[in-house]
């Protein structure tokens, strides 16, 4: 288990406790560490500064005590904001139909960036739908490396239609 995936396993049950979706952990930096912990509310309503607050103060009492980095590092916690990376396989089903970049760890049809409109995911939950204008593809899961939102008309205004009182 690397350290990121030891972060997100010390920090999930509190998030999740809180009313929180993990979304990512990120280390970023060699000299100067920063941990980015990505969350959205469970409840579907927009991420406040609040939010990001609370969590900071749980996962920062949290960390302290687990001890996991030696050394110093910052704590950034953050909403995933609109053209947000997709990292679970739930985000693939969510933001179907909307527009998308996604890298692969490895070549597949001789390339390994994609984009094009998501389609969410195939029958067997394994493998991500893309439709672009250069063709249709099937990547599987454990092949994507980052995939994130492309920011559109259509991604704006679905986000700000979901928001209170828009």
């Amino acid at each position: 288990m690397d350290l990121t995936e030891r972060l997100a396993a010390i920090v999930e049950p509190t998030i999740s406790d809180m009313g929180y979706d993990l979304v990512r952990v990120l280390i970023q930096g060699a000299k100067h560490l920063t941990v980015q912990i990505m969350a959205d509310r469970k409840d579907g309503a927009p991420m406040t500064v609040d939010d990001c607050a609370d969590i900071s103060r749980a996962v920062s009492a949290l960390l302290d005590v687990e001890d996991p980095i030696s050394g110093a590092y910052n704590l950034e916690v953050s909403s995933p904001g609109i053209d947000r990376p997709l990292t679970r396989a739930k985000d693939y089903v969510t933001w179907a139909g909307f527009d998308v970049k996604i890298e692969t760890k490895v070549l597949l049809d001789g390339r390994k960036r994609f984009s094009g409109k998501l389609m969410g995911l195939d029958e067997a939950g394994t493998a991500v739908q893309v439709h672009g204008e250069d063709g249709q593809w099937s990547i599987p899961l454990e092949a994507v490396w980052k995939a994130k939102l492309v920011l559109t008309d259509a991604l704006i205004d679905h986000v700000t239609r979901s928001l209170p009182d828009a």
